[in-house]
């Protein structure tokens, strides 16, 4: 007794009574006889070797190997090995004759409906094909099961009548057809979706691939900002705390000069105190002679003792005491509340100024600069003159967005006004991500962000726009550009125009200038780590009193008409 996976049920040898051997279970549905050489191939149907090379062979040039039945693909090709146990099933079957099967279970009989394809004698069929109009016996109906084509095929159970069965298959034989036609245009359409399908699933594989390197990204990020916060607050702590030390021993130090100088000055009036004690002591007992003396009636006595008892020691002055004001400290309370009122303004003044470099992100990934001129007028900002910092012969207008030079003064003298250049400072103060754009003419003009505790008053280098660690400006005339921070000069190349762009990007100390007409061209971007309050600075440098300057936030809306 054997078996094998590749029969539906047991075979036993010599014993044809009991179990059926038919040839056809052992036959290769390639080729349609008995196997030779038989292989299994991994989704456990089997084929002759050579039939299933030369199948395999034919779809090598697209590495496409499939299964003849069950259409199930392999990668790589599978490696092939004889059955030797089939084999020698099929090499039993042959030498017995067991494949021939049994008479009256094979063959048609007058009530059967016989093959259409045996010559001779004809086998039972099993199948009728309404595509075909043709029976099958089990043998004959293999390809059906095997070739793609014939595998659509409508098969019904066997009838002698198909020829007259045909009218009323009639429409059922048309549906099939045209569902054949539209399976194969469906295939066709699926085919050429599955490589779209296949394009998109590449793309999307690439995002995700790109996604996970910007998670890792920020991940590393988040990292290196906790690093940096712990490292900061252990470097702020240590300050302060050599900061609050130092405060302590100077503390010490001024309260043990305090008590030693108490300890002075109290040595030195309890010693002139006892000195005082004495003296009050000797004056006494002098009072008592001199009453006792008085005393005295004998007058040839009196005159005689009175000389030595009315006589006094040391000097009538010598009791004098200045006593000063009761104010012996007073001195180093004003100098400590000097003390604590200078390093409250160093704190309130310059603790605004301490504040992180911009790395907060909106989502999961940083908001990008802006590229194109709408996306600068999202951070459009509202900006006007100051004129208490104004130059004294400038002349503001238009709600103070306008400026020109006269040769007139304009205004009276001001603490924040510029006392020698022809300079004005914004009445804003620009912080975050904000845009502005200026409209000039004339000759020249300087175009500049500083912190606002640039000096005003004088001729020095510290109250002009870029001559400074306070300022970056850009001069714009008529042949060109150029940009200028801490009296460092840099050639700057650009087209021609009147309105200039300035973005700043206050978080990230990020400052740009560009060229607006059409199109917007960067002219300068400077990148910096200090943390200052920006204010709008505009400087004319002219060499006649023609330069006039017209500046408008809103230039598209409301442009400002030049003299």
């Amino acid at each position: 007794k054997g078996t094998s996976p590749e029969m539906p049920y047991p075979l036993q040898i010599g014993r044809k009574s009991e179990t059926k051997m038919d040839s056809v279970k052992f036959s290769c549905c390639i080729c349609l006889d008995l196997l030779k050489d038989p292989v299994t191939i991994p989704c456990g149907h089997s084929y002759c070797m050579s039939c299933v090379k030369a199948h395999w062979d034919g779809g090598d040039q697209r590495r496409i190997y499939s299964c003849p039945q069950c259409r199930q693909t392999f990668r790589p090709r599978p490696v092939l090995v004889k059955n030797t146990m089939l084999a020698e099933l099929v090499e039993e079957l042959t030498k017995t004759g067991l494949g021939a099967a049994p008479a009256d279970l094979c063959y048609a009989g007058p009530e059967d409906v016989s093959c259409d394809v045996c010559s001779g004698r004809k086998l039972k069929a099993v199948k009728s094909c309404l595509v075909c109009l043709v029976s099958y016996c089990e043998e004959h109906l293999q390809p059906h099961h095997c070739v793609a084509p014939l595998r659509r095929h409508k098969l019904v159970d066997p009838s002698e009548k198909l020829q007259e069965n045909i009218s009323c298959r009639h429409d059922e034989f048309m549906k099939m057809l045209m569902d054949e036609f539209e399976t194969i245009s469906v295939t066709a359409e699926r085919a050429e979706k599955q490589k779209e399908l296949q394009a998109r699933r590449q793309q999307i594989q690439q995002r995700i691939q790109e996604r996970q390197k910007d998670v890792e990204l920020l991940q590393q990020e988040v990292e290196d900002i906790n690093v940096s916060a712990d490292k900061t607050v252990e470097d702020s702590e240590e300050t302060f705390t050599q900061l609050i030390r130092l405060m302590q021993e100077r503390s010490s130090d001024v309260k043990q000069q305090v008590r030693s100088q108490q300890e002075t000055e109290v040595r030195r009036v309890k010693e002139l105190q006892e000195k005082l004690e004495q003296e009050i002591t000797e004056l006494k007992r002098k009072d008592a002679e001199l009453e006792q003396l008085s005393h005295t009636e004998d007058h040839k006595q009196f005159l005689h003792n009175y000389p030595s008892v009315s006589a006094l020691s040391g000097s009538p002055h010598s009791s004098s005491i200045n006593v000063r004001p009761r104010r012996h400290f007073e001195d180093v309370t004003a100098a400590v509340s000097a003390l604590r009122d200078v390093l409250q303004d160093v704190l309130r003044d310059r603790g605004t100024n301490v504040s992180l470099r911009g790395t907060a992100v909106d989502g999961l990934l940083p908001e990008p600069e802006p590229k194109t001129r709408s996306d600068f007028l999202k951070h459009l900002q509202e900006i006007t003159m100051d004129p208490n910092t104004a130059f004294t012969s400038l002349l503001l207008s238009d709600g103070n967005r306008k400026v020109k030079v006269t040769n007139k003064q304009i205004y009276p003298d001001h603490p924040d006004r510029f006392t020698f250049y022809d300079q004005v400072l914004s009445g804003e103060s620009l912080t975050g991500r904000c845009y502005w754009e200026v409209e000039w003419s004339g000759d020249a003009i300087h175009l500049a962000v500083a912190h606002k505790n640039i000096s005003r008053d004088g001729t020095s280098d510290e109250c002009a726009f870029g001559f400074n660690d306070k300022s970056w400006a850009l001069k714009c005339c008529g042949n060109g550009y150029s940009f200028c921070h801490n009296n460092v000069k840099t050639p700057v190349s650009g087209p021609g125009s009147s309105r200039i762009g300035v973005y700043l990007d206050h978080g990230a100390g990020i400052l740009c200038f560009y060229s607006v007409s059409d199109t917007m061209t960067l002219l300068h971007r400077e990148e910096t780590t200090s943390k200052i309050t920006f204010f709008l600075l505009i400087n004319c440098i002219f060499g006649s009193l023609k330069c006039n300057i017209s500046f408008s936030v809103h230039f598209f809306t409301c442009l400002c008409k030049l003299d």
